[in-house]
């Protein structure tokens, strides 16, 4: 048995002897100035039993559900899915996809056939006859063959974010026809430097496109979308080394452009004293900048996959119902998770988060604990059964129900796709209404030239330097936007806005910083691209497109600070602006891919 107690404390001495000023946490002051943090190591002891009835007995369902051992030695399991009469899970360790052989069908698979293969596969999703994979950094798509096994395999994602402590991608078909990719952080709670970690990603399907969905989601495994009003929710690992009771597990209501407060903020609203967001905004203000759960439950059980439950055979209360696994605690006293618990959804909002097949965790007389297995991949079978997998033992479980309805479920409708599609719009220059005019040139390109690679996304992504000279009368601030009216999609497609300038600037250097509030030029701040990111992103139309044109615009206002938070929209900084406009330039750069994709930094 491993037993370990740590105990950490902070003080408001130490931290100030160790760090410059502008490193202390910046809430409400003297709020963090001594922490005590207390948190446990405790790795419960596996324990195994051979017999199938046995083990299956010791695991505690409602009244009316079964379980039952559908077949041993599989291995590291991990994320399960279904393709009509054919079962699937991905397997990390051995960097496989196999399918489930059940030669007789009577529910119980004798073996298993190797269907795919790459270094570091743990993401599964099937949509109609195509299967697509995750590795760490990459997406694959395949054909279904009819006999369950799979055509060659296509990369169509190769840049994904370097995995670190949460390499284990998922993904999904959304009800809009969109690839959804979870990327967990990097990390336990720290400032990002890839900001497509910690995120909710969305892509086409053939995996162009990619923007991010939603951020501040430390690592959502488990995700999908409610079958009766289409909204798509997940379940997010808390941070570590809060507590034994911190931090809560988390089920997110997840929306597009909307963030989820890792690593700054968890649970309801709670401040995370040892991690500070980035210069210019409080805690307090990152808290207000997030979205709450919807709920919680025992920190550091581990949420893995997660099923919402769309077939016949379990009682009607059951339906539209979402399961977890929860893979369990190794950092809790008492350990939690080691179960499937159960999310219940009433008129399809969620209600409570509570234990559904227990007694994988086992206390022995003498306090310490046991596992019977750590669970990761659940799902859905054709017939309405539920399966679940664990990735210890490689042991795969079904849960039945005396008397339901054993009807092909395999083919449940989509969900509504409620996504926010964004409206066509103009760029903004033609929507902003000024009498004066600003001289825009840059460095870097002439009116009409192609902008240099290093400005580029492909490139070293660093945006241009703009020179616009003496600031018009009365000019108290200036905002910079970057429009492409020559995407597909969003249109224009935003690459930068950056606003409350000071108004005796004459320009901007090249290369600025990324973060929400910027120190030079002093305490300006900067939008949300239409990528989903803060700060500039530069060009990067679709590779075979002809050379898109780029406005960079600029803006003299009378107003030196608009009411409006770092990391705003495009759509609100402009209605802001609104009246406030006292001259208007830009210059127009082009842009073509010269070659093949490389990855985004």
């Amino acid at each position: 048995m491993k037993k370990q107690i740590i105990v950490a404390t902070v003080s408001a001495t130490a931290l100030l002897a160790a760090a410059p000023v502008l490193a202390q946490p910046q809430g409400t002051i003297g709020q963090y100035s001594d922490v005590v943090v207390e948190g446990s190591i405790l790795e419960p002891e596996p324990i195994t039993v051979s017999d199938d009835a046995e083990l299956a007995d010791l695991i505690k369902v409602p009244e009316g559900f079964t379980v039952e051992v559908a077949g041993r030695e599989f291995g590291n399991i991990r994320i399960l899915a279904t393709h009509g009469d054919h079962l699937y899970a991905t397997r990390r360790t051995e960097s496989d996809v196999i399918r489930f052989d059940d030669e007789d069908g009577d529910g119980k698979y004798e073996g298993y056939t190797v269907v795919a293969g790459r270094p570091g596969m743990h993401g599964i999703a099937i949509h109609e006859d195509t299967v697509y994979l995750a590795t760490v950094n990459q997406v694959f798509t395949a054909p279904i063959n009819e006999d369950g096994s799979f055509g060659e395999l296509e990369m169509i994602i190769d840049d994904l974010p370097d995995g670190g402590q949460h390499p284990n991608r998922t993904l999904a078909i959304g009800p809009d026809g969109m690839l959804y990719i979870s990327a967990g952080s990097t990390c336990n709670a720290c400032a990002e430097t890839n900001p497509e970690s910690a995120t909710m990603l969305r892509a086409k399907p053939d995996g162009t496109s990619r923007t991010i969905f939603a951020t501040g989601l430390r690592n959502t495994i488990g995700f999908g979308w409610e079958p009766e009003t289409g909204v798509l929710y997940g379940a997010d690992h808390g941070i570590d080394w809060l507590g034994d009771n911190e931090q809560q597990e988390e089920i997110n209501r997840i929306e597009q452009g909307k963030q989820y407060g890792w690593p700054y903020v968890y649970d309801f609203s709670r401040l995370n004293p040892q991690d500070n967001p980035p210069e210019g905004i409080t805690l307090e203000q990152w808290a207000e900048r997030s979205e709450e759960p919807v709920l919680g439950y025992t920190a550091h059980s581990a949420p893995m996959q997660m099923a919402f439950y769309t077939g016949t055979a379990f009682p009607e209360e059951y339906r539209g119902d979402a399961f977890v696994a929860m893979r369990g605690s190794w950092n809790r006293r008492p350990p939690s998770g080691y179960e499937i618990a159960r999310v219940d959804f009433t008129d399809g909002e969620p209600t409570t988060w509570d234990h559904f097949a227990e007694g994988l965790l086992i206390e022995n007389e003498e306090g310490g604990y046991g596992f019977l297995g750590r669970l990761t991949g659940v799902t859905q079978a054709p017939n309405g059964d539920l399966l679940f997998g664990d990735d210890f033992n490689g042991i795969l479980y079904r849960i039945s129900y005396e008397g339901g309805e054993q009807a092909d479920t395999a083919e449940a409708p989509m969900p509504p796709d409620v996504t926010v599609k964004p409206a066509e719009s103009d760029i903004a220059i033609n929507i902003v209404e000024a009498e004066g005019a600003v001289d825009v040139s840059s460095p870097s390109f002439g009116a009409g030239e192609m902008i240099p690679l290093k400005h580029a996304a492909e490139g070293d992504n660093a945006s241009p330097a703009l020179e616009w000279g003496t600031p018009p009368e009365g000019t108290q601030s200036f905002v910079v936007m970057v429009d492409d009216p020559d995407a597909a999609e969003p249109k224009p497609f935003v690459h930068w806005v950056l606003f409350d300038i000071p108004g005796d600037a004459t320009g901007i250097d090249e290369g600025l910083g990324t973060d929400p509030v910027l120190q030079k030029p002093e305490m300006a701040k900067q939008g949300v691209n239409s990528r989903g990111q803060i700060g500039y992103m530069g060009p990067r139309p679709p590779l075979g497109d002809p050379a898109h044109n780029y406005h960079f615009q600029v803006f003299a206002l009378d107003i030196a600070e608009l009411p409006v938070e770092p990391g705003a929209k495009r759509e609100d900084v402009l209605a802001a602006m609104e009246g406030h406009v006292l001259a208007e330039g830009e210059i127009i750069g082009t842009y073509e891919r010269p070659g093949s994709e490389k990855p985004l930094n």
